[in-house]
């Protein structure tokens, strides 16, 4: 199971972090995942100046919550297979 963590921080929460968890809650449940990607909530993740920082397994990412789905969709998708 991969694992899709967001960080919840200040920083990122004052960027939209709640609404990153709930686009990719909702993908993952439009995709039918639940049994193959595992989102998580995590506090810092020290990148606080990429935006929401977001790890898909042991890759850290920068994700803005208007860019939320398209990220999930261009690399989480890819990563889940």
């Amino acid at each position: 199971m991969m694992e899709l963590k967001v960080c919840v921080g200040s920083a990122c929460h004052i960027k939209g972090s709640y609404n990153v968890m709930q686009s990719f809650q909702q993908l993952i449940e439009e995709n039918k995942l639940h049994d193959r990607c595992d989102l998580k909530a995590q506090f810092c993740m020290k990148n606080c100046a990429a935006g929401v920082s977001v790890t898909v397994g042991d890759e850290l990412f920068g994700v803005s919550p208007e860019g939320a789905r398209e990220f999930f969709r261009n690399t989480v998708l890819p990563k889940i297979g």
